[in-house]
């Protein structure tokens, strides 16, 4: 599938290979002013058609790549439970779809809605994940608490996404403190995110450095399942891009320099005895996945390298053929020629 596919319909994002995001509804139980979709949330002119899911099942039935959906909008807990139900059945007719994920605010701002009701209906889905959004542990009420064990109880793994808000979360003691009250109601921390460039929002945003500092005082400070990572979702549609602190000093074909959190700086030496596992058998098997780009291309596939849009006509040089392509005209530079390709 190419960066940028074209889609059955609206409310539909197919960026990576195996997995889509399904947009189901433009209502939440709460409006972020953060909110990378806020131009449609909330809209009752950009509701969803049925005739919409329609042809968004049916892009999935046709789609043998995709293993993973994603349903998010608005918030998928925001519709009735019936054409919830509706929509998980369709999807589990499928028999390629191996993981349906739900992305849901509703357990934060109106956790009497997960009722124990709800819970069994989305409990015969299995296996689905849910990812709920919070940003500070002010936010984790009793109430959320308990949605939350309903949840886990019956077998839905929980995980949390939040965004870095200037003033509001931008400080690694309250970060640890979140991310510790979280896995303490059996949520684990997925995705801290680099606020988004929304219209309206810039007063939000932190520099991307703020994200290092806070995930340098997370990581070797408290349990590593207690870490999420650092996002950013690049702008122009790049997708998600992870940032970490730079814990990898220097390598050779021998050794690596590794420093911990505590600015400890040790080595590892490599294997000088490693072979590879047999290349030949795998020969001839590719990814299931079509169009597959980046460094896996290279790795995995048939691509010898990766040229950025334009590449071509730009080193093309208007026809002129470079001296470098022309062997009989290239001659080595004698060292102290004073001639360089700076």
């Amino acid at each position: 599938m190419p960066k940028t596919a074209t889609l059955p319909c609206r409310g539909w994002v197919h960026r990576y290979p195996d997995r889509v995001l399904m947009l189901v509804t433009t209502q939440c139980a709460s409006y972020c002013r953060y909110c990378t979709r806020s131009r449609i949330v909330g809209d009752p002119g950009q509701t969803f058609k049925r005739e919409e899911f329609e042809m968004q099942i049916e892009y999935l039935k046709r789609t043998p790549q995709v293993r993973d959906v994603l349903l998010s909008g608005g918030d998928p807990l925001v519709l009735a439970p019936k054409i919830l139900e509706e929509l998980l059945s369709r999807l589990r007719e499928i028999p390629h779809i191996e993981i349906i994920r739900i992305g849901s605010r509703v357990p934060v701002f109106m956790p009497m809605r997960v009722t124990q009701e709800l819970v069994d209906m989305l409990a015969k889905y299995h296996p689905l994940w849910m990812n709920i959004h919070v940003n500070h542990s002010n936010e984790i009420t009793k109430e959320l608490a308990e949605a939350c064990d309903r949840l886990t109880r019956a077998g839905i793994p929980l995980g949390n996404q939040s965004v870095l808000l200037a003033g509001v979360n931008d400080n690694v003691h309250i970060q640890r403190q979140l991310v510790q009250d979280l896995v303490r109601i059996r949520v684990r921390p997925y995705y801290l995110y680099q606020c988004d460039l929304v219209e309206g929002a810039g007063h939000f945003r932190t520099p991307v450095a703020k994200g290092i500092e806070i995930m340098e005082g997370l990581r070797g400070h408290t349990s590593g399942y207690a870490v999420p990572q650092f996002i950013v979702d690049a702008p122009g549609g790049g997708g998600k891009i992870p940032l970490m602190p730079n814990y990898l000093l220097s390598m050779s074909d021998h050794k690596v320099i590794l420093r911990n959190y505590e600015g400890y700086i040790t080595t590892y030496e490599e294997p000088t005895d490693y072979i590879p596992s047999d290349a030949a058998k795998f020969k001839g098997l590719k990814r299931p996945e079509p169009g597959q780009t980046g460094l896996t291309g290279l790795l995995d596939g048939d691509q010898m390298f990766i040229k950025p849009e334009g590449f071509d006509e730009l080193h093309n040089r208007g026809g002129i053929q470079h001296r470098l392509k022309d062997e009989n005209k290239w001659k080595p530079l004698g060292i102290g020629s004073g001639e360089s390709s700076d």
